[in-house]
């Protein structure tokens, strides 16, 4: 079993943080949720100064098995036509990666089709997608193990190049579906509230992805255990993405959070590790049916609403000049005594 040493950030650099940030040349709180993600993280990496370094955007990509039931408006060739696309430098997330200075990783998890790895495709491949979950779990324990694992190695890759920052997106059609069973089943929202249309499903379609979801959820007859949902409904690219946080944790970087997709998956991981969630920022709120009642119940503030669904990581990468804002204000921004100023609060 794979197991991971992550620990929440010593307590004790806080009170330090705070009394920096507050003695900014600013009346204190004036810069709102700057100075909670400068506090947040100087908190984790333990220093008054903290920086950003390499960001990388990982996809995680993946087919599904539950799709062979209609619930997807796109047939799932599009998951290796899309990763076609990434390569090209021609998708949603490629202008933002080029836009912020990201340096973008694709990983093959699970697609059902032979790519092209030698034009730079990680191949990371466990199986040819998940098995259809109406029916059986979509993967075996071991498969999941191996997606945690190889997950973890793609993050440990990124540390290595220098990166303590990380966005994690997905590719593969069919994964608003699992993402739905993983919230309800840990949040114990109603399955109905956790579904929405995907990639464009109209009412009728959303009716019948719910009828096949809840009919699957009606079938399980697991252990209930966190490791065993996410075994059971899981997508290949999903797992993988919950043992790449869990890595990022470990080694102490920042991890941020994209939509609906991503959201759930910091969600199965803080089931595994609640730490988790210390070393997070979310980026956004989008506008896949759930994602906020996800949040809220979460307890967390994302940065941004912009009625994103795109997924990919661009949500969390269209947040990421907030964050460096937040480091350049702990980090350029006079103090009070230096600049002889009196303090106006």
């Amino acid at each position: 079993m794979k197991t991971f040493r992550i620990v929440r950030p010593d307590e004790s650099i806080r009170p330090a943080l705070i009394d920096k940030i507050n003695n900014l040349t600013k009346p204190k709180g004036s810069l709102g949720t700057l100075e909670e993600l400068a506090l947040q993280m100087g908190w984790i990496q333990q220093t008054l100064s903290p920086t950003l370094q390499h960001p990388q955007n990982i996809i995680f990509a993946a087919d599904h098995g539950i799709v062979e039931e209609g619930v997807s408006l796109s047939p799932k060739e599009i998951t290796w036509q899309q990763i076609s696309n990434f390569l090209h430098g021609g998708a949603g997330v490629n202008f933002l990666c080029r836009q912020h200075g990201f340096t973008l990783k694709i990983v093959d998890a699970g697609v059902d089709y032979d790519l092209p790895y030698e034009k730079g495709i990680i191949n990371m491949k466990v199986r040819k997608s998940t098995r259809n979950y109406l029916h059986e779990a979509a993967m075996t324990e071991e498969e999941m193990e191996l997606c945690l694992e190889r997950g973890a190695e793609v993050v440990r890759r990124c540390h290595e190049e220098g990166s303590n920052v990380l966005s994690f997106g997905e590719m593969g059609i069919g994964n608003t579906s699992s993402s739905s069973m993983w919230m309800t089943c840990f949040t114990g929202i109603p399955l109905e509230q956790c579904v929405g249309a995907g990639s464009g499903l109209d009412n009728a379609g959303i009716r019948h992805k719910y009828e096949v979801l809840k009919q699957s959820l009606d079938n399980y007859k697991g252990d209930n255990s966190p490791r065993d949902i996410i075994r059971y409904f899981g997508g290949l690219e999903m797992v993988m993405a919950v043992g790449g946080m869990l890595q990022a944790a470990e080694l102490g970087m920042i991890i941020l959070v994209d939509g609906f997709i991503m959201t759930n998956c910091i969600l199965a991981a803080s089931k595994l590790y609640p730490e988790v969630l210390d070393y997070a920022i979310f980026g956004h709120c989008g506008d896949e049916t759930g994602h906020k009642l996800l949040l809220d119940n979460m307890g967390t503030k994302p940065l941004l609403n912009l009625g994103l669904r795109l997924g990919e990581g661009t949500g969390a990468i269209c947040a990421y000049p907030i964050v460096t804002s937040a480091i350049r204000m702990i980090n350029e921004m006079d103090n009070f005594a230096h600049a002889s100023i009196t303090k106006y609060f």
